[in-house]
């Protein structure tokens, strides 16, 4: 068997796996934040039990995360031998500084938060909950510094073989980070959104003691998701157009575009022969592909076959065409999940200044349907952004051929391989199973004694 393939087949199962716990951790983070931020301005006892709850949940998710992810940076080491080498003077760099500042200093004010209930003033404790949502945010930044210089490599030199650093703020401050980090920062916000409202239309639908802790975490996830997911929406408009600026082949594979056009019509649906690179049925919008490019109707995009030729004549013979199903299609389920997200938080929207949420509008039970649209979404596009470098691990630098370890046997990385896929199966269904069972019972997460209205149901003192 190919150690190349199941070397990318295990990262790819042990980066989607991970993923699955990120965006919600990103988001959740700064939702609780808010949550706590307006128990200590308010005093208001709902706010406090929705941190509780929605905190509860953050910590789940936040764990098997954790697990999840240092299971990655072993790979580089073993499957990855020779692109650590090439790569590590420039790649180590933003991973260390994510794992001595960001990540310790996540877990330490985490712990500070889980146990300082009774022991911090509020204003500490909800301090402690904003340097949580801060340095997980900014953990995230330094891995995206770190995958943006396969993006766009910036600031190095090449010596006997090797990338090394030569400007460490060029690194950080790489232009594909701009693109690549807002729209990863949204996305977290709208996978939190998704996942209140999802869980809050659950309860909602069943009427508790909790009901206005619902009723208040849906109008404020209704709030956040309409901004965050336009600005998913913007934010992935802007990373599209430096795409076609810096890695134009991923923008033709995700379109299917086999020859340059000027102007370029965009894929709504396209069945290809990707042997041949040729269309076999397309419906394509005319002109729209260039509004997407370049914000005029008029603008080239350069099609696959064109860019073929002038990659062989830049980095020499070869093939440079990722995997253009894949591609399109994985950006398609992304484009399509983010625009129904849109319209979803644009009916949460118009639910929370109408009718009550209580009195159970129309289609409100969708909203526990649309909770995984957003990991769906994550998802396909860090398989777009991943799988449509090839055949570049680091773009116009090192090709993923000659990335891999060359002493690594195959049966080893096929052993480790599914392995990991058992494992980190069962840590998604443990997950899956710890979620749902805090979400179905409120509580037991040692919320305040509330009635059916809201109200406190004791009286609270020193709190």
């Amino acid at each position: 068997m190919d150690v190349m393939l199941l070397a990318r087949l295990q990262f790819a199962v042990t980066t989607v796996y991970h993923f699955f716990f990120v965006p919600l951790t990103l988001g959740l983070s700064i939702v609780v934040a808010v949550m706590e931020t307006l128990y200590v301005r308010t005093n208001n006892p709902v706010y406090k039990n929705m941190t509780k709850f929605w905190g509860k949940l953050f910590i789940i998710n936040f764990a098997l995360g954790v697990v999840t992810g240092i299971v990655q940076e072993f790979q580089f080491g073993m499957n990855w031998s020779e692109y650590s080498r090439f790569v590590g003077d420039i790649f180590g760099a933003p991973l260390a500084i994510e794992a001595l500042v960001a990540f310790f200093m996540e877990s330490t004010f985490l712990g500070l938060w889980i146990f300082g209930w009774d022991k911090l003033s509020k204003k500490q404790h909800a301090g402690a909950m904003w340097l949580v949502a801060i340095s997980s945010n900014l953990s995230a930044l330094w891995i995206l510094i770190a995958n943006s210089f396969m993006q766009q490599p910036v600031g190095f030199v090449m010596n006997n073989g090797r990338a090394e650093m030569t400007d460490f703020f060029a690194v950080i401050l790489n232009p594909n980070i701009w693109t690549q980090f807002p729209h990863v920062l949204t996305s977290g916000l709208t996978t939190a959104a998704f996942f209140i409202l999802g869980i809050s239309t659950y309860h909602l639908l069943r009427p508790g003691k909790q009901n206005a802790m619902f009723s208040r975490s849906f109008q404020i996830a209704a709030v956040i998701g309409i901004l965050s997911t336009v600005g998913v929406v913007m934010t992935g408009h802007s990373q599209a157009q430096h795409m076609v600026e810096t890695q134009p082949m991923k923008m033709a594979a995700a379109e299917a575009l086999w020859e340059s056009e000027s102007p370029a019509a965009m894929s709504l649906f396209t069945v290809g022969n990707e042997r041949e690179r040729k269309d076999v049925f397309a419906i394509r919008l005319p002109r729209l592909l260039s509004l997407l490019a370049y914000n005029q109707l008029n603008g080239e995009v350069k099609g696959i076959n064109n860019l073929q030729g002038e990659y062989e004549l830049t980095y020499g013979p070869g093939n440079y065409v990722p995997p253009v199903a894949i591609s399109y299609w994985s950006f398609r389920i992304m484009v399509g999940a983010g625009f129904l997200m849109l319209a979803a938080v644009g009916y949460a929207l118009l639910l929370t200044m109408g009718e009550e949420t209580e009195k159970k509008p129309r289609f409100m039970k969708a909203f526990i349907w649309f909770l995984p649209l957003p990991y769906l979404a994550t998802s396909t596009g860090w398989i777009l952004t991943e799988v449509g470098r090839a055949p570049w691990i680091v773009f116009g630098l090192m090709k993923i051929e000659d990335a891999v370890s060359p002493n690594v046997a195959a049966g080893a990385v096929l052993f480790t391989l599914i392995t990991f896929t058992v494992i980190y199966g069962i840590l998604m269904a443990a997950d899956i199973y710890l979620l749902q069972k805090f979400a179905r019972q409120p509580e037991a997460v040692g919320l305040v004694p509330m009635d059916a209205g809201g109200n406190t149901a004791v009286s609270i003192v020193g709190d």
